[in-house]
């Protein structure tokens, strides 16, 4: 064939692209590949640079070992690769006897060094095909780099032409890359680990089996995920065009790679263990750090830069690289180019990542200083111009003022968006509420504190305005939100003179890739909330007392009732969210001011104190001093320790939910928070901000969840907008979407509905699960498989995966919002979680999980009720009472249109009359309603009632935003919509006859 489709063309076009740029072709094979699979070393090579680069130190060595020098050489180096780590040897050598050796040279920051840069040249890159390692098995990888013999990056290479993606190369390192073998251990050898197609790339610094996590070493595409189409060649070739270039990777390992150490902590708080994190940059970071780099040495001091990458997307490192890179900046005469670089910062975790990073880029202490006392130390440093300067926004007046003192010297101010982490800092001008305000009032009055106080990104814009332009300052400020302001400040003008960013990883992009999670993927705004519990629990057949509590919650929602919602969110709170993540999953409830924040602790303690839930606990979070009727509360008192301790103690088992008035609503890290409920008006950054809360991911989180009080759905998206080109929020799902998913299913004739009863029956049997059951399970599915290889088409198998797919995500969002008492429905729930698994897959297609919130809802409540177990045991014709043995009555079931005819008696309010406007919008909506008017037709007006009420409550319902005292009134008073329904109704059925006669 003239075209090689195969995975060797494309390793074929790799090597030779490195070879031409310099590297050496390598194949490991004979006495070098027994050696390899020994050491996991390219050992000639490395004898080679070590010969070639420090003859005098090899032959004082050779004179102590004699015959065994290469040997004891290999073993030492083994020792200290084993017990430091690669990237530390390679960047400081080893030693042996008193004599240094050193595996790889950096690249000199001045080219004035000839020696320097002499020795830099000799280094040894090599690129090898389908390496063999490990003396018990045969395998190989695609493709290997080195440097001087050391295993740098690991390649496997999927192709799309063989039917393969890169999620195959994924697969291939998790399932057939034993993390024991030399190569692949931890920070022993292989520092990078690729997995390749030509569309797309993913990485790990750490073989896990399946529990390694993979990140995209993407560089985007319009603004999403992927790669832009390149000309006459790969999407990704810049891995082996750009990254994997000599230049590239040893600054990638001298100046990028650094090792990540964090504390281990148990249930109750206290450390346990050291976690250790190989970094390695992500396209976006490393493309940012080398961008801005490039553009100070073109451009020189007194430029500004804006980096707006998303949230979630590293900006932690991103920053300490990039302080790092500017420090280490020199000019053509070989001087420093600036004398300091400072960091404004008010997030812990940054100084001592910062600091760590340095010292392993380094080796050396001193260079970094964090200012913790005042301002004095902060005028010493600057004086005895410290390298790198961490300190906070409050002496950024101070700052600006000494540098403008110092005129002959450089700085470089880097400006980190989340100096308000924690919330709390700029929010201590609110003193006290006075105790005889009400929430209303209190709402207002923290809401004017908010505005008053100056906003942080202007208060740092007006110092810079008011110490005049300074050319020997470059400020490079990171956010993810920009305003207008900071972008009018910082941006860099384009071609139509407005101001944009000087690079972007967008929001969009980091979700698409998968690293941050779509936080209005599953959003509910109060009124879609109602409307959809109204239709989940539209006429089934359930028990009285129980769908009366349950719709009686929902219409009590409307007014600003906190003991209500309080039930609403811990209920859903232990239905839902507890069991998300493992079982370890949080909430942020967001409050409208303080006083409502302290509100909300007391209800949510009285709540669970009243029911004895002993699985949860709220914690609050709020500045200064609340005063409530004469008591003072502050937030240390209420949670009963310090403030600082407020995040360890969240991220422990022992607090479930985060109550916040302010605090916390922007930079807080804690990849457990799965559920917001919002009780706050929220727009523009503030609502991004706060609902980014959620989106870190973190293993066994698979969604979020919002619950919104408060905001319209429409103003969320207006202010994600900008920052997010494609949103994913929806006004409202139909529940009735399930039945036309099922008749779509249904008709693919692939199961029966004995098969998924048979399945049912199994699942909830109620006894152990044994290895018969599986066999049977398997028995029964295999009839469906079989029908659906041999009757569908390809694009109909598809079809139905896609369809079965949608119905299991559907049914399990609909049943956050509350219990779906369709008993049917759920079995196919059940049976087609079962039934996807088993279906032959196509390459690359991943499988989807069932909720487990779904399944343990119906096992919880629906079993014990027993209108599953009597369908199990095959007694359809008996009440479940027959198998009940003595148990309680059957519990009286009846249409929910009387039992929300009932509730409403109890509303009774006086309205006389109403907004005839609103009045007119109901009859023309139900007037216009094609179904109906067939139904008008077909029926008696009697029968045609049903219908009729139906849609009057969806219209009313689905008007509330429009004229909601009136609406409203009609939810709440069922004598007041009795009347309105029969006053309209001979209007109504004569508009709808006439539509159709």
């Amino acid at each position: 064939m003239a075209i090689d489709y195969t995975e060797k063309g494309l390793e074929t076009n790799i090597e030779d692209c490195l070879v031409q740029s310099g590297y050496r072709s390598r194949r490991i094979e004979g006495n070098a590949l027994d050696d390899f699979k020994k050491y996991a070393l390219d050992v000639e090579i490395l004898f080679e640079f070590l010969e070639s680069t420090q003859p005098k130190e090899m032959e004082r060595l050779r004179k102590v070992y004699t015959e065994q020098f290469r040997t004891k050489i290999l073993e030492r180096l083994t020792k200290e690769l084993n017990s430091r780590g690669m990237i530390d040897c390679i960047r400081h050598g080893i030693k042996d006897y008193g004599v240094t050796l050193k595996l790889a040279y950096n690249q000199p920051v001045s080219y004035m060094n000839k020696t320097l840069t002499e020795m830099y040249t000799k280094n040894i890159f090599t690129i090898s095909r389908q390496v063999y390692y490990g003396s018990q098995n045969n395998n190989s990888i695609d493709m290997l780099v080195s440097l001087n013999g050391l295993p740098i990056v690991v390649l496997e290479l999927k192709n799309h032409l063989t039917n393969q993606t890169v999620d195959d190369a994924k697969r291939q390192y998790m399932n057939d890359r034993d993390p024991k073998e030399l190569l692949f251990q931890f920070k022993k050898r292989a520092v990078v680990f690729f997995a390749v197609d030509p569309d797309e790339i993913y990485m790990t610094t750490h073989l896990e089996k399946e529990r390694t996590f993979f990140l995209p070493f993407n560089k985007g595409n319009n603004g999403g995920k992927g790669n832009p189409v390149v000309v006459a060649d790969y999407r990704t070739s810049y891995l082996w065009r750009e990254i994997l270039l000599k230049n590239s990777l040893v600054e990638i390992l001298f100046r990028f790679v650094f090792v990540k150490q964090e504390d281990i902590r148990d249930s109750t708080g206290e450390i346990i263990d050291k976690k250790e994190t190989v970094i390695f940059p992500r396209y976006h970071q490393l493309d940012a750090v080398r961008k801005i780099e490039d553009d100070v040495k073109r451009f020189g001091v007194g430029t500004n830069f804006l980096v707006q990458h998303s949230a979630g997307s590293g900006k932690t490192n991103s920053i300490s690289w990039l302080a790092h890179r500017l420090a280490k900046l020199h000019d053509h005469e070989d001087n420093a180019l600036y004398k300091s670089v400072i960091v404004i910062t008010d997030r812990r975790v940054l100084d001592k990542q910062l600091q760590d990073a340095v010292y392993q880029l380094e080796h050396k202490a001193g260079m970094v200083a964090k200012i913790d006392k005042d301002s004095s130390q902060l005028a010493s440093e600057l004086v005895n111009n410290t390298r790198i300067i961490i300190t906070t926004l409050q002496k950024f007046p101070f700052i600006m003022e000494k540098v403008g003192e110092f005129a002959r010297g450089k700085y470089a101010i880097i400006i980190d968006e989340a100096h308000s982490s924690q919330g709390g800092k700029a929010a201590t001008a609110m003193t006290t509420i006075l105790s005889d305000k009400t929430l209303e009032e209190a709402l207002e009055a923290d809401r004017i504190a908010e505005e008053n106080l100056e906003d942080i990104d202007e208060r740092i814009i007006e110092t810079i305005a008011k110490s005049g332009k300074q050319d020997n300052i470059s400020f490079f400020a990171f956010t993810a939100t920009p305003k207008a302001k900071t972008l009018e400040k910082f941006g860099r003008k384009g071609e139509d003179g407005k101001p944009r960013a000087f690079h972007v990883y967008s929001m969009r992009q980091a979700i698409e890739e998968g690293f941050i999670h779509d936080v209005l993927k599953n959003y509910m705004t109060y009124k879609t909330f109602y409307k959809v519990a109204k239709k989940i629990d539209d006429d089934p057949e359930v028990a009285s007392k129980k769908a009366s509590k349950q719709i009686a919650k929902y219409v009590s929602l409307h007014p600003h009732n906190i003991a209500q919602k309080t039930e609403i969110m811990i209920e859903h709170f232990r239905r839902v969210t507890r069991r998300k993540i493992g079982g370890r999953a949080k909430a942020m409830v967001v409050t409208s001011s303080r006083l409502h924040a302290v509100k909300y602790k007391q209800a949510f303690d009285k709540y669970i104190k009243d029911k004895g839930y002993d699985d949860m606990k709220a914690v609050v979070a709020f500045s200064g001093t609340v005063e409530d009727k004469g008591v003072s509360f502050t937030e240390p008192l209420m949670n009963g320790f310090g403030e600082k301790e407020l995040p360890d103690k969240f991220h422990t088992d022992e607090y479930r939910v985060l109550l916040v008035a302010e605090k916390y609503q922007t930079g807080f890290d804690e990849p457990l928070l799965h559920t917001m409920y919002v009780d706050k008006k929220l727009d523009g950054i503030k609502a991004v901000q706060t609902l980014s809360r959620l989106n870190r991911t973190c293993k066994g989180k698979n969604d979020t969840f919002v619950l919104d009080f408060v905001n319209e759905a429409d103003e969320i998206k207006e202010a994600f907008q900008p920052y997010y080109e494609v949103t994913g929020l929806e006004e409202t799902t139909n529940p009735n979407l399930l039945y036309d998913i099922q008749r779509e299913l249904d008709a693919f004739q692939i199961y029966t509905a004995e098969e998924i009863q048979d399945v049912c029956k199994l699942e909830f049997s109620g006894k152990k699960k044994t290895s018969k059951t599986q066999e049977k399970l398997n028995a029964i599915l295999d009839f469906a498989v079989e029908r659906f290889k041999k009757d569908l088409t390809k694009e109909q198998q598809e079809d139905f995966k896609s369809a079965s797919s949608k119905y299991i995500r559907t049914y399990s969002f609909i049943l956050q919002i509350g219990p779906f008492a369709d008993v049917e429905l759920h079995k196919l729930y059940v049976y087609l979680n079962f039934l996807l698994k088993k279906l032959p897959k196509h390459v690359s297609e991943s499988v989807y999980l069932a909720d487990e919130v779904a399944l343990e809802y119906y096992r919880n409540t629906m079993i014990f009720e027993g209108s599953i177990a009597l369908e199990v045991q095959g007694g359809s014709e008996l009440k479940p009472t027959s198998h009940g043995g003595g148990g309680g009555q059957e519990e009286e079931t009846e249409k929910l249109s009387s039992i929300i005819s009932r509730l409403n008696d109890r509303f009774g309010t006086d309205f006389s009359e109403t907004d005839r406007l609103s009045y007119e919008q109901i009859v023309e909506d139900i007037i216009n309603n094609s179904d109906l008017a067939q139904k008008a037709k077909n029926n008696t007006k009697e029968n045609f009632k049903f219908s009729y009420e139906k849609a009057f409550l969806d219209i009313v319902i689905g008007r509330m935003g429009q004229n909601e005292k009136f609406f409203m009134k009609i939810l709440e008073d069922s004598d007041f919509k009795a009347t309105v329904m029969d006053f309209m109704f001979e209007e109504i059925y004569k508009g709808l006859q006439n539509r159709v006669s």
